[in-house]
């Protein structure tokens, strides 16, 4: 399965050809310097797939390319972040 993520000013998503969201990574600026990854989804058939490690990195690479740090709020990208 080709994975095409769908990358907004607040979360980059994963749709199925219905356009329902299997996957996707929320993030919001904080203060004027950081933005704060707060929620990750993976839909049960998409689990296992190590989409959601996929997700927070393609939101810590979309943050930083903008200039931005990066924190979370989320545990599972606290986690990741961590690593």
């Amino acid at each position: 399965m080709t994975k095409n993520f769908i990358t907004e000013s607040n979360r980059i998503y994963l749709p199925d050809e219905n356009w329902n969201t299997l996957a996707e990574i929320t993030f919001e600026k904080i203060n004027k310097t950081t933005y704060d990854i707060y929620h990750t989804f993976v839909d049960e058939s998409m689990r296992g797939q190590w989409i959601a490690d996929e997700l927070v990195q393609k939101a810590t690479e979309y943050i930083k390319w903008q200039w931005f740090s990066v924190t979370a709020s989320c545990p599972f990208a606290k986690r990741k972040l961590k690593n």
